[in-house]
């Protein structure tokens, strides 16, 4: 065969690119999960890409790798977008290694996905321990028949009652309908002094009876919420109400199998298929304590062995592969409480919990571990996901910065993943960030970024001509830390240099504007471009709580954080931790991140996505200060040597324009 000069110089392009791409694989892999490849050829091959975690199902792997031989074992863990080999022989291993590294195959969402091989001494993953139902939790299979299931789904009339909002509600990843009593969203309970007409659905009233009948349940229900999920939906963790309702709550799943993600505060997660027409009954701790919710996805990790229907899915990684979701329909059952709750979970109980004023860092050092732990060493375990969520620019930073006249020099204090760095091509823009991993995102963006503390930045005093400081300064822990961030970021201005500065407000609610982090699932479309994606708005929005409802409340659970000061003992920093969608009842709280997966890249260029989080869905908490009206203005005016040109309220954060005089 004949190959022209042309020819050659790109076939020696796509395996330089090749050999990169399998190179950081590699590097990736030893770095996150401590796999080590080798050199040289053995049995045992580890398939980057090629995993769970990537959307691969067992059976399309097998498809491409028994091409190349009989395997000894095919090891998929669980959310991990690796999977081991291990060929008989190491020929057959060889084989594969060439013909397989570099393959594209397509997922079962027919996305491209490139495979990167890698030669290992032997399969390792981290194996999960034994896990068990959390107490008080009940799965009954087969609780109805396929035609009462048909029944009851036909019985749904999605198109009707449209006029009547106490019946039917869409919000943002689901349809609901509410019978008995309306659920109302905005304070997660009930007016149990307003029932519905009509009680629950006749054809529900004989199930119920049944399965009183047949010990299922104890109490016959009064509540009746309907949820229908389409693949790629979920909801998010959440506890019910306890002041809302009784401690027996059943969900019945009708129309596709799910997988439900229990957690308990302590971290343990343990995840349980409901097979399609089970029954499941939370009752004690499971109900009271343990979270429970739907990671949205559009498949489910799954035992691979037919006669595996409901229950934990367990860690037996030789045994794990992926299952399509279908469009779910769960009728959730409720009996509304019309006592206190008594509950002995008083850390999680919306009656019984006590607010405690938060216990802040007491000296500079105290400050510094606590923004270490929650600040520094979350961005940089989030900053890929974080980035992921960080596109949309907000109108009026864009409008500062274009405003600046062309060749102005400006910093970008703690710039995240770049953000504004490339918005006004006329600007000479150069970020910081404390974070090495966002600072690498805006330098693989071609930005001019370097990693630095915002209290100790390493340029010299008086040489930018305007600054931007954007959701930065309420992650300083003190007052003194504060002011000294805004210190800093003067003292790199010019004489008549300006400043903006961004951060969270304390007032969600603000001259009757109610910011579209409290306004949830009823944003639309349209004001979602409007969102500033660096503030507590869209971030707590995308992030955290993606809509409300009965089975949305997060429960504030004061966190612990131990500081040790040198000589002495440890002294425990208590912070409540923010319930997501609802406005701040404190100043200094710890704000939930739900990390996903593999955020923001194409998978058939990444080599690798998510790793070395057991949990699939794991939640940091970050500190923050919420500013009240007028604090950031008398920060400001404690420099001395500023004037403030502007201050104003945008969409949930004070802001602030100074000028250095």
């Amino acid at each position: 065969m004949n190959i022209n000069h042309k020819d050659g110089l790109k076939l020696n392009k796509m395996e330089k690119k090749f050999l990169r791409k399998q190179s950081k694989a590699r590097h990736v892999l030893l770095k996150h999960e401590g796999i080590q490849a080798v050199s040289y050829p053995t049995q045992s091959l580890v398939v980057a890409n090629g995993g769970l975690g990537n959307g691969v199902s067992r059976k399309q792997l097998l498809l491409a790798l028994e091409k190349c031989g009989p395997m000894e074992a095919l090891l998929m863990p669980p959310s991990k977008p690796y999977a081991f080999v291990v060929f008989k022989t190491i020929e057959e291993s060889k084989k594969a290694y060439a013909a397989l590294n570099g393959k594209e195959i397509i997922d079962d969402l027919g996305q491209k996905i490139i495979l990167y091989l890698n030669f290992v001494e032997k399969a390792q993953w981290k194996k999960l321990g034994l896990q068990a139902l959390p107490p008080g939790l009940l799965v009954v299979e087969e609780i109805i028949s396929s035609e009462d299931e048909k029944m009851l789904l036909e019985s749904v009339n999605w198109t009707g009652d449209t006029d009547n909002q106490n019946f039917q509600k869409s919000l943002k990843h689901r349809r609901v309908k509410h019978f008995g009593y309306e659920f109302h969203y905005e304070n997660n309970t009930v007016d149990k002094d307003k029932p519905l007409p009509g009680g629950l659905p006749d054809i529900c009233n004989s199930i119920l009876e049944k399965w009183l009948k047949e010990g299922y349940i104890k109490h016959k229900p009064d509540q009746l919420t309907i949820n229908q999920y389409e693949p790629g939906h979920g909801i998010p963790a959440h506890i019910d109400t306890h002041s809302a309702f009784e401690d027996e709550i059943i969900s019945l799943s009708l129309g596709s199998e799910i997988v439900m993600d229990f957690k308990h505060p302590e971290g343990v997660t343990v995840q349980v298929m409901l097979p399609r027409r089970s029954l499941l009954v939370m009752t004690g701790e499971s109900r009271y304590l343990w979270t429970h919710g739907i990671t949205p996805r559009k498949f489910d990790t799954v035992q691979a062995s037919e006669q595996f229907k409901g229950g934990i899915i367990t860690s037996d990684i030789g045994d794990l592969t992926l299952s399509k979701r279908g469009i779910r329909t769960s009728f959730t059952f409720r009996k509304v409480r019309h006592v206190p709750c008594n509950c002995s979970y008083t850390s999680v109980c919306d009656r019984q919990r006590k607010a405690t004023p938060p216990c802040l860092p007491e000296s500079s050092k105290e400050a510094w571990q606590l923004e270490r732990e929650h600040v520094h060493r979350v961005y940089d375990l989030i900053a890929r996901h974080f980035s992921s969520t960080r596109h949309s620019p907000w109108p009026r930073i864009v409008e500062f910065l274009k405003a600046l006249p062309s060749g102005s020099i400006v910093a970008d204090i703690g710039c995240g993943n770049g953000k504004y760095l490339g918005i006004n091509k006329e600007l000479y823009m150069i970020g910081c960030d404390r974070s090495q991993n966002l600072v690498d995102i805006c330098r693989e963006r071609q930005f001019q970024a370097l990693v630095c503390d915002a209290l100790s930045v390493p340029f010299r005093s008086g040489c930018f001509d305007a600054c931007i400081s954007i959701a930065v300064i309420h992650h300083f822990s003190t007052v003194e830390r504060r002011v000294a961030a805004l210190q800093e970021l003067t003292r790199l201005l010019r004489p008549g240099g300006q400043a903006l500065i961004y951060v969270w407000a304390m007032e969600q609610e603000y001259k009757n504007q109610k910011s579209s982090y409290l306004r949830g699932s009823k944003t639309s479309h349209e004001d979602k471009k409007e969102i500033n994606s660096d503030t507590s708005t869209e971030e707590l929005l995308e992030n955290q709580m993606p809509d409300g409802g009965s089975e949305d409340l997060a429960s504030s659970v004061p966190s612990t954080v131990n500081i040790k000061e040198e000589g002495c003992k440890p002294r425990k920093v208590e912070l409540p931790v923010h319930t997501n969608r609802t406005c701040f009842h404190s100043q200094d709280v710890l704000v939930p991140w739900h990390l996903k997966g593999n955020p923001g890249k194409d998978k058939a260029v990444e080599p690798f996505g998510l790793a070395g989080c057991p949990d699939p869905s794991p939640v940091f908490h970050r500190y923050y200060h919420v500013f009240c009206d007028g604090e950031l203005e008398a920060s400001c005016q404690a420099l001395g040597d500023v004037s403030i040109l502007k201050s104003y309220y945008d969409q949930g954060n004070w802001c602030v324009v100074l000028q250095k005089v």
